[in-house]
């Protein structure tokens, strides 16, 4: 078919396909833009080469491959936030539509007794916090590096790392798989590449050093495109072409003298076409606050007005630090640069090996403007953009079921606003959300689908929560899709904060699911409100038996916030419940809660 004959007119054609089945092909096609048209052509080529049933008329030339058999390329990714899932199934539409046979699997998912077989593995990896793998991957990182790895003498392998340069152990995770595939006997396809978090940079020619070495290696085919017209098809909206939703609604739900400005935001997502499921996120284009653009400008007495070009975008300064570059983050590499430019020796120190928990101290407390006041240092604009990361969209867990709030969607957001160094701090986007006005303002936003953070399939399952402060967001959208579809199974919260009177988020909303039924069971810790501070993983223990008890019963546990401190304690104080009431030794208890993780019982959302 040539790239001049419309869509409408291929049942007319002297195709192998007959009336029928031409007629089907031409519904299809219908309204498809090219984008899509070049998938399907790529995607039929692909099942060709992989010799499944489509076959070419005998009386006519044909652009798609012999059938031939081939060793399937495997590619396994492990997230915490998407990103190395997004990677993962771009690489694998490039394999297919390239004619190479391609399987492809979540950490958590992937047979490991199949490792000693494979012949070509990509792993996208990511690195969650400060050298831990992704909740999904821990199973196959503990494999691989565990005694009962198989040797990898007949294996291929390439790895894509993503991680946070903020954190001193970047990119750990990939790093160690790495050399352990190696050290396995495994033989590097190409080297392994780090991505920060502005990962698009680096992934990309990773990506096509990917394909390239497949089709190599394998001898894959390449399938060749026929162009179809385009049709008009309306706009998908997604990371790359993020949605501008209209605020709605934008109001504190912290008391008077909170230590704490949370905020309910939301947002409209009417004519967007966007649909999303209770776990996901939503990804957020932020922009950095004014005042800490100003005290940069300042600071370095630059010139705001100053034209900058980067990634072929020619922007003022000014922009590019209010809407292009990472500020309110310090991270590793433009740490190294400014210590280059100061000559300050105790900065360099902290870049050595050795001082990691230095480095990462400074990294978590300063923000650029406190390096740049504490260790001054010239720079000019163009220098600058160029050694700031790029500001990258911020992910935040959805509060809310579309089942309820329609073409809405709702977020909980604690402004990060503080003093430290004797000068007020902002958060990026936490600052801009709690900012917006109502039925004013739009905020650029996109689906992040979290697959590894859903309800169980069976709504008969008991759930557990636990999400203090922020983290009880996702539960919010739980409850609610948990009741508008009449799930029978039982709802049990657990929910932390510092103060009763001011900071019990979405109180009101809590006690009314309490009286309805839809919520079973609520038990709160206010850590300030007592002499002893008393957390979740304290409340956890109390109920121990009945924790227990709903586990063994088959419920599924869900852990949402932060990573650092809260999760550990959590996960101690499940570990001791199971010694308590279940008779286990601790190190039975940890092993039984990894079981529950592998049967994605227990699922955890932190950061």
């Amino acid at each position: 078919m040539s790239a001049s004959v419309n869509a409408s007119s291929i049942a007319t054609l002297a195709t192998p396909l007959g009336a029928d089945k031409g007629a089907l092909l031409q519904r299809l096609v219908e309204g498809l833009d090219a984008s899509a048209l070049n998938w399907l052509s790529g995607y039929f080529a692909g099942l060709a080469a992989r010799s499944l049933p489509v076959s070419a008329p005998q009386s006519q030339p044909t652009a798609v491959p012999q059938a031939t058999p081939q060793t399937p390329v495997t590619v396994v990714y492990g997230t915490q936030t998407g990103n190395s899932r997004q990677l993962a199934e771009r690489l694998k539409q490039r394999l297919e539509s390239a004619g190479v046979a391609v399987r492809i699997f979540r950490a958590g998912e992937y047979p490991t007794r199949e490792l000693k077989n494979e012949r070509v593995l990509y792993v996208v990896i990511s690195t969650q916090g400060d050298g831990d793998p992704p909740d999904d991957a821990r199973g196959f990182f503990d494999f691989v590096m565990g005694k009962r790895a198989p040797a990898l003498n007949q294996l291929q392998f390439s790895v894509l790392s993503l991680g946070d340069s903020s954190y001193a152990r970047f990119c750990e995770v990939g790093r160690v798989l790495d050399e352990r595939f190696a050290q396995l006997g495994a033989a590097r396809l190409f080297s392994r590449a780090d991505c920060d978090v502005d990962f698009e940079p680096v992934a990309e020619p990773w990506l096509g050093q990917a394909l390239e070495r497949a089709r190599t290696e394998l001898g894959a085919p390449v399938a060749t495109v026929t162009q179809l017209p385009t049709a008009s098809m309306a706009p998908t909206f997604s990371r790359e072409n993020p949605y501008p939703a209209q605020v709605l609604a934008n109001q504190r739900i912290t008391g008077r003298g909170a230590l704490k400005d949370v905020r309910h935001v939301e947002l409209s997502l009417e004519g967007s076409g966007l649909r999303y499921e209770p776990g996901d996120a939503l990804g957020v284009v932020p922009r950095n606050p004014p005042e800490l653009v100003d005290a940069v400008l300042s600071t370095l007495k630059l010139d705001g007005a100053t034209e900058v070009s980067r990634d072929g975008r020619a922007l003022p300064l000014h922009r590019w630090l209010s809407e292009g570059l990472e500020i309110t983050r310090l991270s590793r590499p433009f740490l190294t640069s400014h210590a280059e430019r100061t000559g300050d020796a105790e900065l360099k120190r902290l870049l050595a090996p050795e001082n990691a928990a230095g480095l990462r101290k400074l990294l978590d407390s300063h923000q650029v403007i406190d390096l740049l006041r504490a260790h001054p240092a010239e720079w000019n604009a163009k220098e600058l953009v160029g050694a700031l990361r790029r500001l990258t969209p911020r992910l935040y867990s959805i509060a809310s079921s579309q089942k309820r709030v329609g073409d809405e969607v709702h977020l909980t957001v604690a402004r990060v606003d503080y003093e430290a160094f004797g000068t007020r701090h902002f958060g990026a986007a936490s600052s801009y959300l709690s900012t917006r006005t109502a039925e004013e303002d739009v905020v650029e936003v996109f689906i992040e689908s979290n697959e590894r953070f859903r309800l169980p399939a069976d709504p008969s399952r008991d759930i557990l929560m636990i999400g203090p402060g922020t983290g009880v967001a996702p539960f919010r959208a739980f409850v609610q899709e948990r009741a508008e579809t009449g799930a029978s199974g039982r709802n049990w919260l657990f929910f932390g904060e510092q103060h009763f009177r001011s900071q019990f988020l979405y109180q009101v909303e809590w006690q009314e699911a309490v009286k309805k039924g839809e919520l079973h069971r609520l038990d709160v810790a206010f850590s300030r409100d007592q002499g002893q501070k008393v957390y979740v993983q304290h409340r956890l223990r109390e109920k121990g038996r009945d924790v227990h008890a709903w586990l063994e019963g088959g419920a599924s546990l869900y852990v949402c916030g932060e990573a650092q401190r809260m999760a550990p304690d959590v996960h101690e104080a499940l570990i001791d419940i199971y010694v308590a009431h279940g008779g286990k030794s601790r190190e039975d208890a940890r092993a039984h809660l990894e079981t529950l993780r592998e049967q994605q019982r227990y699922l955890r959302d932190v950061y």
